[in-house]
């Protein structure tokens, strides 16, 4: 009997190891899930802003989880609403250090532009200052890659300050062939670098070149009030036309949520046009469990924009009370919100 028990207890201690071995086997996976609802007005402060809100502008989110291990893994294939992506279909080929600098910009990019649309909307005054173009990504057969950095600031190139992308690409195009070199101004946190970089053809039918990086505007607007937004944790650019909505609202006297919880999602740029975002059937998840009555979703415009048809058709699928409302820009979110009855 003592011989059993002492098999028994050695071959359970081989599970435990074996088991606790598994625990620290990584995966290249993350689990994407429904986040949370956040209220923004809490999170936007404007100097004398009207916060007599009957209802609420709401950004949504998304849960985003590394699978460190096979059991958290094991979770997302039995766990309802959760897509399980590879690694490098979230971060492509960028660092950790990449990426964070990537969803910071995106988020402060987003603030700004939100800003510049919300102000401008209400009538009010608005001054943008151009920092300088932002690396959001760098092609893989640029020479580019061994210079520069996601998350860097070009502030000039060959001497001259150029802030907008237009300018920029047009700099390039009407002054360099394939080949010929760059002087660059990088702002790279608080270091200020000077680099020559190589030309590349972009486009062999078009003759087009470039340096080969996907540019962004890096700017700050001015605007006649203080504002604060705290964004917290919440990273990337989808929080843009819910910021503009909230800060518009502070901005007027009428309530435009006319007491209905309302959520939404999309980008905006400083024109007010609303861009497509990724994962929002996880978003018009999060609002339906959260009793959200009103939500904005990018309109589809090309053939590759998906936001309308996937939001649509996931309300349609799961049986969700929730209104959606497509827009292609802040302007046409806003004509909505006029026209919607109070809510009684």
């Amino acid at each position: 009997m003592k011989k059993l028990n002492k098999r028994y207890i050695n071959r359970l201690l081989i599970l435990l190891l074996i088991l606790v071995i598994i625990a620290f086997i990584p995966t290249p996976y993350y689990l994407y899930q429904p986040g949370t609802i956040e209220d923004l007005e809490p999170k936007i402060t404007i100097e004398g802003a009207n916060k007599d809100e009957q209802g609420s502008f709401n950004l949504t989110t998304i849960l985003s989880v590394k699978a460190f291990n096979p059991y958290i893994l094991a979770y997302g294939l039995i766990a309802p609403h959760t897509d399980i992506k590879k690694e490098e279909d979230v971060k492509g080929n960028l660092t950790d250090k990449e990426y964070t600098n990537l969803l910071d910009f995106m988020m402060q990019n987003s603030k700004q532009n939100a800003l510049v649309a919300g102000f401008t909307e209400a009538g009010e005054k608005v001054d943008i200052s151009y920092n300088g173009i932002f690396v959001s990504s760098i092609l893989s057969n640029s020479p580019a890659k061994e210079i520069l950095e996601v998350g860097d600031i070009i502030t000039t190139i060959d001497g001259k300050k150029l802030s907008d992308v237009p300018s920029f690409i047009s700099y390039i195009e009407e002054n360099k062939k394939a080949g010929e070199f760059a002087e660059l101004s990088i702002l790279r946190g608080e270091k200020e670098l000077v680099e020559s970089v190589e030309m590349i053809s972009l486009d062999s039918s078009s003759n087009k070149v470039g340096i080969g990086i996907v540019p962004e505007e890096e700017f700050t607007a001015t605007v006649p009030k203080e504002v604060k937004i705290n964004s917290e944790d919440i990273g990337g650019p989808s929080a843009g036309l819910m910021f503009s909505l909230e800060i518009l609202n502070q901005l007027t006297e009428e309530d435009l949520t006319k007491g209905y919880k309302i959520a939404g999602t999309g980008t905006i740029d400083h024109t007010g046009k609303v861009g497509q975002i990724g994962g929002i059937t996880h978003k018009i998840t999060a609002a339906s469990e959260e009793g959200v009555e009103i939500f904005f979703t990018p309109k589809d415009i090309t053939s590759y924009d998906r936001n309308q048809k996937d939001i649509v058709a996931a309300v349609k699928e799961n049986g969700y009370d929730i209104r959606v409302v497509p827009v292609a820009t802040l302007s046409e979110a806003v004509d909505y919100l006029e026209k919607l009855d109070q809510k009684k």
